[in-house]
């Protein structure tokens, strides 16, 4: 029965490099698929663009691509990336550069467009498409019409499978969605379509790329298994091996850190899912919760009986737009009293902003030690702590009042309680708000061109 290895080579910008490189080399993989975008990128990566058309794609891919592409030439392993972020071409050009001068004479690499609609706003509105906030439920696109700096939508799989098709050896797309980037070579090596009979295989393909898409994250990082993973700062990337029906088996580079066990598969399974029952991708949909999860041997994991269903009509699409500046501060605040120093630190910013007339559209305070992440439902600290970071975020309507709001945080150091100490102060920066809708899926028309180092 044919198999196909896939290894997850990044989960973010900025991830680290190394375990990628051991992918490459020692993890006899057939893929590897690199996820370096999340929801806000997109939005600053089109700023980018906008100051340099040139630019908008994620940077990391000239580091990554310098280092891995001789070790995928070598063993003949396909890449794919969606570090095209906002401009795929641009990304493409650094690529061919970087093959150029390794001398991959004939390599091929192929070119995702279409997730980025941003022109087609208003032809698509023309038509009586209604662009509902699928967070708020407003349905007012032009409210913020004028402040919009980017709006794309998450593309699938289709367009990757045209360019392995095409012969290519990476593949970089725009906003695919993470897991298409494993979607795409399963349907590509084992000829499934998107049609009757195939729904279950490309559900299991769905539920395969999204247990490896962050990486590192079913392998120990990010995990409660924390205590019993070992040496984490050389963790290794997970592998996929996927059979023609969609059955999977997920481990790692023998002897490298980390852990793949049942309760890593199970704790990334259901990151940043609503309903398990119907994980819904450009791709298709998903069941997870007719699925088989079996330790078969160290870092070895059985993953069987994956479901899925006909891929939606609708596709999300996140539109990015200005909303105000954020200035922002932090001072910490030492025993004794630590956390009735913030206290009080907090009602000296409120009646400082009240006194010079600056009024946030949104302030937070964070005690930092207290509630910074569990906000709300956090208890009350019952005994002496030897310190508490007071953070302070001001959103505001225009650069100078963000300015004043921090500045504000500063003058801490001198009114607030005995000790209070900064680090270096932050810099106003301005605000990109998600607007996330649906548009159906005839709206969006994905295409591909192919790149050949001479």
């Amino acid at each position: 029965m044919k198999k196909v290895r896939l290894g997850s080579g990044s989960a973010y910008w900025g991830d680290i490099l190394e375990p990628a490189i051991e992918l490459a080399e020692k993890g006899n993989v057939d893929y590897i698929g690199f996820d370096h975008l999340a929801e806000l990128t997109m939005s600053i990566l089109q700023r980018m663009k906008t100051k340099d058309p040139t630019k908008g794609y994620i940077q990391d891919i000239v580091p990554f691509m310098e280092k891995l592409l001789p070790i995928a030439a070598r063993n003949r392993i396909k890449l794919i990336t969606n570090a095209g972020g906002a401009n795929p071409l641009a990304a493409a050009e650094e690529v061919v550069k970087i093959a150029r001068a390794l001398g991959l004479k004939g390599f091929k690499i192929g070119v995702v467009t279409g997730d980025d609609i941003m022109h087609r706003l208003d032809e698509i509105t023309a038509k009586g498409i209604v662009l509902r906030n699928m967070d708020t439920g407003e349905e007012d696109i032009g409210r913020i019409r004028d402040r919009i700096v980017a709006a794309n939508a998450y593309i699938g799989a289709d367009s990757i499978v045209d360019a392995l098709k095409a012969g290519a050896d990476i593949v970089i797309t725009g906003r695919a969605s993470d897991n298409a980037l494993y979607v795409g070579p399963l349907m590509y090596e084992f000829g499934w379509k998107f049609a009757g009979g195939y729904w279950d295989k490309i559900g299991a393909a769905v539920t395969v790329g999204h247990i490896i898409e962050c990486a590192e994250c079913c392998t120990g990082g990010m995990s409660n298994m924390w205590r019993e993973a070992p040496e984490l700062w050389r963790i290794g990337f997970p592998i996929a091996e996927v059979d023609e029906n969609g059955d999977a088996v997920i481990t790692k580079v023998p002897g490298s850190g980390g852990l793949v066990n049942q309760w890593t598969i199970k704790e990334h399974l259901v990151y940043e899912v609503h309903d398990p029952s119907n994980y819904l991708m450009p791709d298709g949909v998903a069941d997870f919760t007719s699925l088989s999860i079996e330790e078969a041997g160290r870092d070895v994991v059985k993953v069987t009986n994956m479901k899925g269903k006909p891929r939606p009509d609708m596709l999300k699409v996140q539109i990015g737009y200005k909303e105000g500046f954020i200035g922002e501060g932090m001072v910490i605040l030492p025993w004794p009293d630590a956390y009735a120093k913030a206290k009080q630190a907090e009602e000296i910013v409120r009646g400082r902003l009240k006194l010079i007339g600056v009024q946030p559209e949104e302030l937070r305070f964070d005690y930092v030690g207290v509630n910074a992440l569990h906000g709300p439902v956090a208890p009350e600290p019952d005994y002496e702590m030897n310190e508490v970071g007071l953070r302070v975020a001001a959103r505001c309507r225009t650069y100078e009042e963000a300015e004043k709001a921090r500045r504000e945080v500063t003058h801490l150091w001198t009114l607030a309680g005995l000790g209070s100490s900064f680090g270096s102060p932050m810099p106003v920066r301005q605000v990109i708000a998600l607007w996330p809708t649906l548009v159906p899926r005839e709206e969006i028309q994905t295409g591909f061109v192919i790149k050949e180092v001479d």
